[in-house]
């Protein structure tokens, strides 16, 4: 997983207020409820707007997880998807909230949206500890989204990040390894170089660690990432379509979008029409993005049998 700092303080304009404010008015007026995306009476559900997100989101985020539905009325798969995220959410019980966003009532979360590369909704991300992982990018039924959910929440948990108490399974969790504890912190405040040090001296003592491993990759991405024009690798990506560097540059920022099944059929289908070097450098690629997911992610499975029936 990638996370962000996803403050909004100094980025919310009073236009963008009154935007969001009149919004709201709307809907309280009209009673639009459940397929418009209004959060009904459900304690676990809010609406959130430029004004309250860092309130409503970020500053509760602190105490409990919160996942954040991006949508809006004109958009088909958001009026899928919504629902079942609002029936999670009540399952859940107070062990996560949802926070709804309109997009189109609420622009400067829409601009922070487009800035960090999303390209389109239904989008959600989590919002933990003040900091924002991507979940979801599309629509999914909802044994998809209920296992996408399990492993967030799992993982979160093992790496001692979710809040005290969170969930009656959290106190039957073992503590988490120190070393791992201060690689995820280091990753989430944006210090690749302090991560990468404690990544590699988990790996040190156990070379085969999983979450090291993964980890490590994920710093590297992250390093790669940090130094491309979004909006430059993807033009040139799309210019050349047989460069394997040049799409194995915009694979890299779906995968930080979360984006994963696109970045790994991104790199296959450049090994299908490669060869030679070109196709040893996709492939090489694919592989080491593979190292990012955990090995039994289903993703890695499908990609790794695709990419076999690509090179045989």
């Amino acid at each position: 997983m990638t996370s962000s700092d996803f403050s909004l303080h100094g980025a919310i304009d009073l236009g963008a207020r009154r935007a969001a404010a009149q919004k709201q008015q709307q809907r309280a007026a009209s009673g639009a409820s459940g397929d418009s995306g209004d959060s009904g009476d459900s304690p676990h559900v809010i609406d959130v707007t430029d004004a309250t997100f860092n309130t409503e989101v970020v500053d509760r985020s602190r105490s409990v997880p919160v996942l954040v539905d991006f949508w809006a009325d004109w958009c088909q798969p958001c009026k899928q998807l919504g629902p079942i995220l609002e029936k999670l959410a009540g399952e859940a019980a107070g062990s996560w909230v949802l926070a709804k966003v309109d997009i189109d009532a609420n622009p400067a979360l829409a601009q922070q949206l487009s800035r960090m590369g999303v390209q389109g909704i239904p989008f959600v991300a989590a919002v933990v500890a003040g900091q924002m992982l991507p979940v979801l990018n599309g629509a999914a039924p909802e044994p998809q989204v209920r296992q996408v959910l399990d492993q967030l929440f799992e993982a979160l948990r093992q790496q001692g990040l979710l809040p005290e108490g969170d969930g009656p399974e959290a106190a039957q969790q073992p503590a988490a390894d120190p070393l791992e504890i201060e690689a995820e912190a280091a990753l989430q405040r944006g210090d690749l170089d302090a991560a990468g040090a404690a990544f590699g001296r988990i790996l040190e003592t156990a070379p085969n660690d999983p979450f090291a491993k993964s980890g490590l990759a994920l710093v590297e991405l992250q390093r790669r990432t940090q130094s491309y024009d979004p909006a430059a690798v993807r033009k040139d990506a799309a210019e050349r379509p047989g460069d394997a560097a040049a799409q194995a540059k915009v694979a890299d920022l779906e995968l930080v979008e979360g984006r994963v099944e696109e970045a790994f059929d991104r790199l296959i289908g450049t090994v299908r029409r490669t060869s030679g070097d070109e196709r040893e450098t996709a492939r090489k690629h694919l592989v080491g993005l593979f190292e990012v997911l955990p090995p039994d992610d289903p993703r890695v499975t499908h990609a790794r049998r695709k990419l076999a029936s690509a090179l045989f």
